[in-house]
């Protein structure tokens, strides 16, 4: 492609024709009214394949439903469109959990145990969160913090402490539940 280009030099306007090859810029992508793009609009950067893996993760598992009734099964119904509203809400700062549904379950003491089930749509966003912040906190945990991290276990904080009591000839008794009272 040629095109006409007109220059104003000392001797004048000098007109010449120079090759040129129209390249084509991607504009940045808006929102719906055209207001500000899209990577404005969205302050946390959470790729759909994030929330898309949170639910295959969260499907192999099961568990029941919610305080909002619905299941997996029921999830799946529209999943791409529940899939979408969970990501537009987390990766736009919206998001809210919904109430936890109680359920007690009985201790071998007589007592019972509070357990709170998750709805199956916050179950995925919570996955999200522990996939996007799990690698990064993970490497600054203490080497004896056992609870919910990956790989170790209550079984695991009762073999170190079977461990370190035959190394040690001491014992130190705590009531932890006397420091809330303190």
């Amino acid at each position: 492609m040629a095109r006409v280009v007109s220059v104003s030099g000392k001797g004048g306007m000098v007109t010449r024709v120079e090759r040129w090859s129209p390249t084509i810029e991607q504009r940045a992508r808006a929102n719906q009214r055209w207001e500000e793009p899209v990577s404005e609009a969205k302050p946390y950067g959470i790729p759909k394949q994030l929330v898309w893996d949170a639910y295959r993760w969260v499907k192999a598992n099961g568990g029941a439903a919610g305080v909002d009734g619905e299941s997996l099964a029921m999830l799946e119904q529209d999943l791409e469109g529940n899939l979408y509203k969970i990501w537009n809400r987390m990766s736009s700062g919206t998001y809210f959990p919904p109430p936890v549904r109680l359920v007690e379950i009985p201790k071998d003491d007589g007592g019972k145990r509070a357990l709170g089930i998750p709805t199956v749509g916050d179950r995925v966003a919570q996955t999200v969160a522990k996939m996007v912040l799990e690698p990064k906190v993970e490497p600054v945990f203490h080497p004896d913090s056992y609870g919910y991290r990956p790989g170790r276990s209550a079984h695991d904080a009762l073999a170190m402490t079977r461990q370190r009591c035959w190394a040690a000839d001491w014992v130190i008794d705590l009531d932890i539940k006397g420091f809330a009272q303190a």
